[in-house]
């Protein structure tokens, strides 16, 4: 094969992420050679064996370091960028990773003649009182302005097998004697399944969905965050138990937790204000076709993946039977 005939190269930043993983896979899947930057290559092997041999290159890049973003994207035909952070830590800061990094992303891309494809969030929004989805919000107004026809999809909670919400209080419920319905358990939200947001990223490269368009990405049903619970709980055959915790005493409680140092808080006051807000699809989006839905895709229900991967945290694991809740 000669370079000329060479297929397109697709820098994946954060490939080794959840989200990462499951796009790399997609874009091999469909041929593709794709470079994958993350901070510590040497951590992300496992990543090879879902192309062929030498379709799958690992580089050093950190999104606080433009240096390594340019290098990273030289050369290439198409940039996907799957980096966020769920709290701050260390120097990892919201508008460092998710705004300056998001920014100098485009800004590589642009200057390489490269297509961009951007995952932000649900929420997102510039003006709003939580920093994560405030810096995601400057981010999308930053790549509209340096990429005018660059892709941004918007997924509600994605989950899937390394997912960080369901797994998270899974591991909860098996430890704690009540699991917390922060401001009552009512935020509302759209669990998307991680192989549809990949199958969404693969599109995008292929140019077979509009460019220059945001697209709001939620699966098939709108869930309570009690309702999301309940869902953990009768998976892995744990009884119901909640207390409700006030928005005000959450807020408190991570705070606490956020001060701790050397340790992933379960919870923060950024993440409690996000819950504040319903997290799903706009009906602005869905009128004008910017979903799954409108994009032909059927969205994959919550049911159907959930006890693949939460039978781990069963009383007797994948041995449990279906008897009486623990």
């Amino acid at each position: 094969m000669t370079v000329s005939n060479l297929p397109p190269l697709v820098t994946v930043f954060g490939g080794s992420g959840f989200v990462g993983r499951h796009v790399v896979r997609a874009l091999a899947k469909r041929g593709y050679r794709i470079r994958v930057a993350v901070r510590r290559p040497d951590l992300a092997g496992f990543l090879r064996p879902l192309g062929y041999a030498g379709q799958i290159q690992l580089v050093q890049a950190n999104l606080r370091y433009r240096q390594s973003i340019d290098k990273a994207v030289a050369g290439s035909n198409h940039v996907v960028n799957c980096v966020g952070i769920l709290f701050e830590s260390g120097r990892n800061k919201f508008d460092a990773v998710q705004e300056f990094g998001a920014k100098a992303v485009a800004e590589a891309a642009r200057a390489n003649g490269a297509k961009l494809t951007h995952i932000s969030a649900i929420g997102a929004d510039a003006k709003s009182a939580s920093s994560y989805a405030r810096s995601k919000g400057r981010a999308e107004d930053a790549i509209r302005t340096i990429l005018p026809d660059a892709i941004i999809l918007r997924p509600s909670i994605v989950f899937g097998q390394e997912d960080n919400f369901f797994n998270k209080f899974a591991d909860m419920a098996r430890t704690l004697p009540f699991l917390p319905l922060i401001g009552g358990g009512k935020t509302k939200f759209q669990p998307v399944f991680v192989e549809d947001v990949a199958e969404v990223v693969g599109r995008a490269v292929d140019g077979t969905i509009d460019a220059g368009k945001t697209y709001e990405l939620g699966g098939p049903e709108v869930l309570s965050f009690k309702d999301c619970l309940e869902a953990v709980l009768r998976v892995t055959h744990r009884k119901g138990r909640f207390v409700s915790l006030p928005f005000g005493v959450a807020s408190f409680i991570g705070g606490v937790a956020s001060a701790v140092p050397l340790i992933t808080p379960p919870l923060t006051g950024d993440q409690v204000t996000l819950l504040k807000s319903d997290n799903v699809v706009s009906d602005l989006a869905e009128k004008e076709g910017r979903t799954l839905k409108g994009l032909g895709i059927r969205s994959t229900l919550l049911d159907t993946v959930l006890p693949s991967y939460l039978v781990q945290y069963r009383p007797q694991g994948q041995f449990s039977g279906t008897g009486k809740a623990a």
